[in-house]
């Protein structure tokens, strides 16, 4: 029984092992380099924030809705 204690979290924990993708070179495609650097106190680095959205918007990784939303960000940051 106290075997069955110890091996069973162990083979559980064993199971739940997370790898990286194998190749992330589609999602850098997509989303770009823009952002390594920006961090949104400029208009260049808004800029850079910008180009990535889109590239996201465009490629499919955010929803029509989730695009929307940075852009209502935009207009309300705006006024």
């Amino acid at each position: 029984m106290q075997a069955c204690l110890i091996m069973m979290p162990a083979a559980m924990l064993a199971g739940c092992g997370t790898s990286g993708p194998a190749d992330v070179s589609g999602l850098r495609r997509v989303v770009g380099t823009d952002l390594i650097g920006a961090r949104g106190a400029t208009d260049a680095d808004q800029r850079k924030i910008d180009r990535t959205v889109v590239r996201l918007c465009a490629g499919g990784v955010w929803s029509h809705k989730e695009c929307g939303l940075h852009g209502d960000s935009l207009a309300r940051t705006a006024e």
